[in-house]
């Protein structure tokens, strides 16, 4: 357990903010998984600040989601102080995080996500304006630099510290490598020995045995998974019962994997109606799929469904197929 400010974070394994997958359908089924903390996918502080529609949509929070970090993204100090203003008096999030390590080219044009790596002086005076604005804790997500020759995540970390952020979670790759090449976990190391805040690790940590290796390598506070969790879940549980007991729970059937892709898809529709989650789903369902025998074969299938009945119906089906060639199978043997 640690804290970000006065918010108890139960354990160590938190679910990072992903742009497009974030919402509070998923995250609610993550939560469901044990994660201590889950992450909102960035929102843009202008759309805040303008009022746009879908952009504040993107502010729902369920309640049993919580505790929650909401992070909002933009280049300019006036609009972001702004925009945290709103989700601090607007929002049941507990944390306010501030994106500063995105890596995509439209984001970063705009003197967004990573591009505040380049200066430690302006992330101290952004981050400092919003820590004196709001009540919930400031907290930052940042890369360890904008490329190798300009790598300052001590300094950026210390900038927090100083501005009044409760923490700081790390991703050990620069701008440059956007999500390829190896993290860096030995600077991440570094910020944690710079700092008195909590700092979350990110960045490789595929398994419950990654985390717990994180954990003890470079002394974070906190594991930071994303992508591994990607139609799994599974991953946040099998890894938080680890680090607790060092006992390693074996991977979901084929069948656990489709009823929570099922329930994901439900709250999906809930959230944005039956339509747009259903498109939205189909990309899920393949990850859910990932790594069951024959998968390959119905991704073109799932990316035609337009309806949820149609979309249950196919991985039912898929999965009776499964359970009856591994019953097969067994036979054999």
């Amino acid at each position: 357990m640690f804290k970000i400010g006065d918010v108890e974070i139960k354990n160590r394994v938190v679910l990072a903010p992903m742009a497009g997958v974030c919402n509070s359908a998923f995250r609610l089924t993550v939560k469901e998984f044990g994660a201590g903390l889950v992450c909102a996918e960035m929102v843009s502080d202008k759309g805040i600040v303008y009022n746009n529609e879908k952009t504040l949509e993107m502010l729902y929070i369920d309640e049993r989601e919580k505790p929650l970090s909401l992070q909002i993204f933009g280049g300019e100090k006036e609009t972001l102080v702004k925009a945290a203003k709103f989700v601090d008096k607007n929002t049941n999030a507990d944390i306010i995080d501030i994106n500063m390590g995105c890596p995509v080219p439209k984001i970063t044009k705009c003197d967004a996500g990573a591009k505040w790596l380049l200066d430690p002086n302006k992330i101290y005076d952004v981050v400092a304006a919003i820590v004196d604005a709001v009540e919930k804790p400031v907290t930052v997500k940042m890369r360890i630099g904008w490329d190798e020759n300009h790598i300052y995540a001590v300094e950026n970390a210390q900038a927090v510290e100083r501005a009044g952020g409760k923490a700081v979670a790390v991703h050990g790759r620069t701008r440059v490598q956007m999500y390829e090449g190896k993290a860096d976990w030995n600077i991440i190391k570094q910020v944690k020995e710079a700092v008195n805040i909590p700092v979350i690790g990110n960045g490789d940590v595929k398994t419950p045995q990654d985390a717990k290796r994180m954990l003890e390598e470079t002394g974070v506070d906190g594991v930071m998974i994303g992508r591994a969790a990607l139609g799994n879940p599974w991953v946040i549980y099998r890894t938080v019962r680890y680090l607790e007991t060092g006992e390693l729970i074996p991977e979901p059937t084929a069948r656990e994997k489709v009823d929570v892709c099922l329930l994901h898809l439900d709250r999906l529709i809930a959230l944005k109606g039956e339509h747009i989650a259903v498109k939205e789903m189909r990309k899920h369902a393949a990850w859910y799929l990932k790594g069951v025998r024959g998968a390959a074969k119905i991704r073109n299938a799932i990316n035609e469904c337009e309806t949820r009945e149609q979309l249950e119906t196919l991985l039912l089906h898929f999965v009776e197929e499964v359970e009856n060639r591994s019953e097969t199978d067994a036979q054999a043997v």
